[in-house]
């Protein structure tokens, strides 16, 4: 899966943020060294390309041993998935305060937190479960530990974009692809649209102009985060389908067609290319990519994989951009 999947990114990006949700997780430095050498030695020849390794935060994550990780520059943020919320999380932190320890350290440090921002509550509806954690789980974290460097990942509320406004230091987020496009109705009506689901889920209209806006206005404290997933077709279309849209095939273009409908095509360098480079302390990447507009292109509708076909995510409309 990785040998077939990993051009897909390897072509237009110069590196990524790679998370550790793997089976079993990436909790160490062992770990993250292994994954990043697998990921160098599937890339395609004449590919430049970086993996920014990330370490799963459990409840026994030694403090020390992260901080050498870190230091060592093997790492560059770890990863906070609440038990269940979301693909291989079962691993994740169900009680915030036995993490306290390594979270105090990361802020004593400055590694970042990546926080897939969902609560896993039964009692709390899946379209809320994003504005709950950061009521009763984020926001007293941050208030805890001033100086924890914060990305909100994959945001889709108005909530999650008003909260970071609301915050001048420490916090970001990231905004994928999709849920620049896609809102909830995409996924149910006319039919259920497994390779829409997604998690965390679509949200109503008003939600994805939310983060459109944001996106697209400039701000710095908002970058994209594809959170690219390539699921087999077979794992997607099932009673109980993975969550998870694969978009690294078609991401820029699909980006220029949305920054051109907001008339913010100028800001979309910083959006791609600069503001998260900032907010982890990274050089700039000094190789560009050029973008054309021209007639309707047309992307690979699935990719093939050793363990079955994965679908390339449809924008259902045509787009007329192509990285040149």
């Amino acid at each position: 899966m990785l040998q077939a999947v990993l051009p897909e990114t390897t072509r237009h990006f110069g590196r990524a943020i790679i998370m550790p949700n793997l089976v079993p997780p990436v909790i160490n430095a062992n770990d993250a060294a292994a994954y990043r050498d697998r990921i160098l030695a599937a890339m395609p020849e004449g590919a430049s390309f970086e993996p920014l390794m990330t370490l799963y935060l459990t409840e026994d994550t030694n403090p020390a041993e992260l901080a050498a990780a870190h230091a060592s520059g093997l790492i560059k943020a770890v990863k906070l998935y609440p038990a269940g919320a979301t693909t291989n999380s079962a691993s994740g932190v169900a009680n915030f305060d036995n993490v306290r320890a390594t979270l105090d350290k990361m802020a004593e440090i400055g590694c970042p937190l990546c926080v897939h921002g969902e609560v896993t509550d039964a009692d709390v509806d899946i379209f809320d479960r994003e504005a709950v954690f950061i009521d009763r789980v984020l926001d007293p974290i941050r208030k805890a530990i001033p100086g924890l460097r914060v990305i909100m990942e994959h945001i889709t509320t108005k909530d999650g974009v008003d909260y970071v406004k609301a915050h001048e230091k420490d916090l970001g987020a990231t905004i994928t692809t999709h849920h620049l496009i896609i809102n909830r109705n995409h996924i149910l009506v006319g039919g259920i649209k497994p390779h829409y689901y997604c998690l965390p889920v679509a949200k109503r209209e008003f939600h994805r102009l939310a983060l459109r806006a944001a996106a697209t206005s400039g701000d710095s404290r908002f970058f994209l985060g594809t959170d690219s997933a390539p699921h087999t077709d077979a794992n997607k279309e099932t009673a109980c389908g993975c969550a998870g849209c694969f978009t690294a095939t078609n991401t820029m273009s699909l980006l220029a067609h949305v920054f051109e409908e907001e008339g913010a095509l100028n800001k979309l360098e910083n959006f791609a290319s600069l503001n998260g480079p900032d907010f982890y302390g990274l050089p700039k990447n000094s190789d560009t990519i050029t973008l054309t507009k021209g007639d309707a292109v047309e992307f690979p509708a699935k990719i093939q994989t050793p363990d079955g076909e994965v679908t390339v995510f449809d924008p259902g409309f045509p787009v007329h951009w192509s990285v040149a």
